[in-house]
């Protein structure tokens, strides 16, 4: 049964399952929410200028950063809205982030301190600003459905919180503000968060780092909660197989790699002790970067190579800058020039053309003659399609010549393994 307090009218009632994803990252989160606001204003263009991208889709997924821009996206205000557009979302980092992650010279003599000891930074003006904003949201009132991971280092096993599990399982349906801290609790940087849920008087603990380190790139972990869900024969869904990935339309947005020929190297390596791995004398942290990009690409990899074997490659998009400059990969370099700087990553990325990863070296290269900026606009024109669908306001659309999105001229092929009424 679909959640009352959804937006989005059941993927049963159109003709594909919708996915957005935003990689975690730290103060590069300005790249994904550039992206998003200009998806959100080609929304608006066909929708009016209330459209919001949780109208859009069926689960939202997003890990550390990314997390806390899916609950901006999905938490509700006072008029069961979201709480943010995405347009918004840009303003509230280059207001916020320099106190979360203060660049003067006391909080630089602090943090060299405290990397022998202790996180660089102690959280609580990021957790007074998370909860002021989501108050008692919880992960079942969001907009649209969402899935967070982060990990549990007392259990040492991921824990992923989704909003379909909470139907099911009633302790985790944590506040939404408790997983924003959690999956934003990057190691070195911000301290683990612990929370308690309760039901039927039973208490359940949570001690809770970064989702990164599980999954930077949630977009797989949609993608088998979904599967999940049909397993289970959700009625939200159609009746299709797992496999059928003409159904899926999937939008991945990352926060940029810095893979810089030359970055580290073997020999460099070799000398480097524990302290050596975690902080490296140009400031990075070679262990933190390691498994964060390690986890985002090879996520990327698999879910291309599955597209592409369904020959259905046009349904997934993603959208990620590989070639970030140095000085921009830091999580928490948050001058306004710095900021200013990514927020030109992402409008620069939206001229690239789209691109896929190449096997051999990692790298992205181009696989189509449309940029990403075109590409987007597609996908609006089909995310508006599908749901006027669902709505049943089809005739008070302007529609695309038939068969939608079925012709080689338009960016997305047809499934070619069910029929469709």
């Amino acid at each position: 049964m679909q959640r009352t307090n959804s937006i989005v009218q059941p993927p049963t009632n159109g003709k594909l399952i919708t996915v957005l994803s935003i990689d975690g990252g730290g103060i590069r989160g300005l790249i994904p929410a550039t992206i998003l606001e200009f998806l959100e204003a080609e929304l608006q263009k066909l929708d009016g200028e209330d459209a919001r991208i949780a109208d859009y889709f069926d689960i939202i997924a997003g890990t550390s950063t990314g997390g806390l821009v899916t609950a901006m996206l999905t938490a509700p205000n006072e008029n069961r809205r979201p709480l943010f557009a995405a347009k918004d979302i840009k303003r509230f980092y280059l207001q916020m982030c320099p106190n979360i992650f203060p660049q003067d010279w006391r909080s630089t003599v602090k943090k060299a301190f405290k990397s022998i000891g202790g996180p660089l930074y102690d959280g609580k003006c990021l957790h007074n600003i998370i909860r002021k904003h989501l108050n008692e949201t919880k992960l079942g009132d969001t907009l649209t459905n969402v899935v967070i991971p982060t990990f549990d280092i007392k259990r040492l096993q991921p824990i992923i919180f989704s909003s379909y599990e909470t139907r099911k399982k009633l302790h985790m349906n944590a506040k939404l503000s408790d997983i924003c801290i959690a999956t934003s609790a990057a190691p070195t940087y911000l301290p683990p968060h612990r929370f308690v849920t309760e039901h039927d008087g039973k208490t359940n603990e949570f001690n809770l780092i970064d989702g990164g380190v599980a999954a930077n790139n949630p977009t797989q972990i949609a993608m088998e909660v979904i599967a999940k869900e049909l397993n289970r024969k959700n009625p939200d869904f159609p009746n299709l197989h797992t496999a059928e990935y003409g159904r899926y339309l999937v939008i991945s947005i990352g926060t940029g790699d810095c893979k810089i020929e030359g970055g580290y190297t073997a020999e460099e390596a070799s000398k480097w002790g524990l302290f050596g791995w975690w902080f490296n004398a140009n400031g990075s942290k070679p262990l933190v970067d390691i498994f964060t990009q390690a986890s985002t690409d090879m996520v990327d990899i698999h879910l291309s190579a599955v597209f592409h074997n369904h020959n259905v490659q046009n349904n997934y998009l993603r959208i990620q800058e590989d070639c970030l400059d140095t000085d921009l990969s830091p999580l928490d370099k948050a001058t306004e020039e710095n900021m200013n700087c990514l927020i030109e990553v992402g409008n620069k990325l939206l001229t690239k053309k789209v691109s896929k990863v190449n096997l051999e070296d990692g790298k992205l290269i181009p696989c189509r003659d449309v940029t990403n900026k075109e590409a987007l606009i597609e996908f609006a024109k089909t995310l508006s399609h599908e749901k006027h669908l669902r709505d049943g306001t089809l005739q008070r659309v302007s529609k695309p010549d038939p068969p939608f999105c079925l012709e080689k001229k338009h960016y997305f092929e047809a499934p070619k393994t069910i029929s469709i009424a």
